[in-house]
């Protein structure tokens, strides 16, 4: 919870489209009153499906909430370090 409140104070009501709930999909990020994760809509986006492929399979999402899970992910990678091991 409290990486949201961080991405809440940068992003503002943008962020508020996320929501983590331990009642919701096990906790995972989903997209405010639904049970889309933030994962689904990234993984579609990855496999090559457009923009307009994604809101056919999520009725119910709008291009902001894609552009929100977006943002999500990437501000979840921006602060990761990586430490390499040589073996």
């Amino acid at each position: 919870m409290c990486f949201i409140v961080l991405l809440r104070c940068w992003y503002g009501d943008l962020l508020d489209r996320i929501v983590v709930d331990e009642r919701v999909m096990c906790g995972k990020p989903v997209i405010r009153g639904t049970r889309v994760t933030v994962e689904a809509v990234i993984r579609r986006l990855a496999e090559g499906l457009s923009i307009e492929e994604v809101l056919e399979d999520f009725s119910q999402l709008t291009r902001e909430d894609i552009r929100t899970a977006l943002l999500y992910a990437s501000k979840l990678l921006e602060d990761e370090t990586i430490i390499v091991v040589r073996t």
